[in-house]
């Protein structure tokens, strides 16, 4: 008796424990790797295939591991990004370990504000995706029309019924007790 209210009571906070774990965002180092936020040795170097292959959700924080004293972290505008413009940024980030917290979707760009370095390539673009759109590895059904062969009537007998419906009431009392 004890050990079934123990699961009752024990359900309600697997279930909380799971839904708290996959609301907070995770911290994701740039590049992967500390020092990854330099100019890049070549195209396929660059941070923008690292971030093309990774996925970011709302919640999420990006974090720079870089020399302050040389380099700096610049979020700006697209535009700004695409002619490499340093003079406006929407944020400047200077110290060395910088954390920017992902708090909506769509794209973010980013820059070094180091002279002459996001000319180089020492730029990325990340593209956080709609809460709406997540991925949760369920595919839909196929459409009836893909599907090959004459359609074949349902068929429904006593023994299919009943076997549902013990399957059902076994579920029920599993679940109340």
């Amino acid at each position: 008796m004890a050990a079934k209210a123990f699961s009752r009571s024990i359900t309600p906070l697997v279930l909380l424990f799971i839904f708290l774990s996959f609301a907070q965002g995770k911290e994701i180092m740039v590049g992967g790797k500390t020092g990854a936020w330099k100019i890049p040795s070549s195209e396929s170097d660059s941070l923008n295939k690292w971030a093309e292959k990774a996925r970011f959700q709302i919640g999420d924080s990006l974090v720079w591991k870089y020399d302050g004293g040389k380099d700096s972290v610049l979020q700006v505008s697209k535009e700004d990004y695409t002619s490499c413009n340093t003079s406006n940024p929407i944020a400047e980030y200077k110290d060395g370990n910088t954390k920017v917290k992902l708090e909506k979707s769509g794209p973010y760009f980013f820059m070094s504000g180091a002279k002459g370095h996001c000319e180089q390539g020492q730029k990325m673009i990340v593209v956080v995706m709609s809460q709406k759109h997540r991925y949760i590895g369920i595919s839909p059904a196929p459409s009836p029309v893909d599907l090959e062969g004459p359609a074949v009537a349902p068929t429904s007998g006593v023994a299919g019924l009943k076997a549902g419906f013990l399957v059902t009431v076994g579920v029920l009392v599993l679940g109340l007790f």
